[in-house]
């Protein structure tokens, strides 16, 4: 049952899961913002914050590239590739919060279609190959495929007090925004 932003449900708005202004915020932030923010967790329970270059697909799905010894890939390896994204516009003050999971691009040619999309968006060509990103190469290229899609919401006053709210988006009514 749908029910709107309160307290007892964390803030959380899910009267508006289909929303097409609510889904199409996705679209704007994924366009409009080239960085992502990866949130991982480590076994221990020690949470890391990574600042990523991003490129997306119209399956929804987001890529970028680190090291594997970086904290947040071991991170991602330790812990099932769970894993949250958040793209923002701090001028508007407005967030699309991805929860999945991540793996990482073993096959050349999809390597390769997301290389391109890195040299788009940045505007400008990569040195690498998707060869690059495989073998004994210290680097890979991680998928982030997403189980579950929130946005910022209206904010409440609630005793005296500014709140923030998020919307849950319907992920099949999402993904259909984004098919072609």
């Amino acid at each position: 049952m749908a029910q709107l932003a309160t307290a007892e449900n964390g803030w959380i708005d899910t009267t508006k899961a289909t929303d097409p202004e609510a889904i199409a915020l996705v679209k704007d932030l994924l366009e409009t913002q080239i960085y992502c923010n990866l949130s991982t967790c480590s076994p221990l329970g020690w949470p890391w914050s990574s600042p990523l270059l991003f490129v997306w697909d119209q399956g929804l799905n987001l890529y970028w590239s680190s090291a594997i010894a970086a904290q947040h890939s071991q991170n991602l390896y330790q812990n099932q590739g769970r894993a949250m994204v958040t793209v923002y516009d701090p001028r508007r003050i407005k967030a699309a919060f991805f929860a999945g999971t991540a793996t990482e691009l073993t096959a050349l040619e999809p390597l390769r279609q997301v290389l391109s999309g890195f040299d788009q968006r940045a505007k400008r060509p990569t040195p690498r190959q998707a060869a690059d990103y495989l073998g004994a190469s210290p680097r890979r290229m991680y998928q982030f495929t997403a189980q579950q899609v929130w946005v910022s919401g209206d904010r409440l006053l609630s005793q005296g007090q500014l709140i923030d709210t998020k919307i849950q988006l319907d992920l099949d009514c999402l993904k259909d925004y984004f098919s072609p």
